[in-house]
């Protein structure tokens, strides 16, 4: 094996790479868009299947713009559901905190100012 073989080798493995990593991102968008219906879905995965370069850049040019809205749509309910989950499991809630910082202020530890803040921080 020669030098450009391994070099031509390493080109077509990462557009082989590529690839997959564009029919996933594709595949997930399809299954994540709950506005189109399931026959049009079925019909993009048969095309994929049988067509998919050429597939792969129509889906990309007719719906590319929504893949950004629909995966940041669903990055934000995923981070919305993680920090439910650790104030769920940190154990204290928005009345625990705002407690907190009720003795913190008649202690003489936090201001009033400093004490609205964290109230307000806890209602968030």
């Amino acid at each position: 094996m020669s030098f450009w073989d391994v070099v031509w080798l390493i080109i077509v493995s990462f557009g082989f790479v590529a690839y997959l990593l564009l029919l996933f991102f594709i595949l997930g968008d399809l299954f994540r868009d709950k506005h189109t219906a399931g026959w049009v879905k079925a019909i993009w995965i048969v095309f994929l299947l049988f067509i998919p370069v050429l597939t792969s850049l129509v889906y990309l040019i007719a719906r590319g713009g929504g893949m950004q809205e629909r995966a940041q749509a669903e990055a934000e309910q995923q981070q919305k559901a993680a920090d439910r989950y650790i104030r769920d499991t940190a154990g204290t809630n928005p009345a625990a905190q705002i407690a907190d910082a009720k003795r913190l202020l008649t202690e003489g530890t936090i201001t009033q100012a400093e004490f609205d803040q964290l109230k307000a921080k806890a209602l968030s």
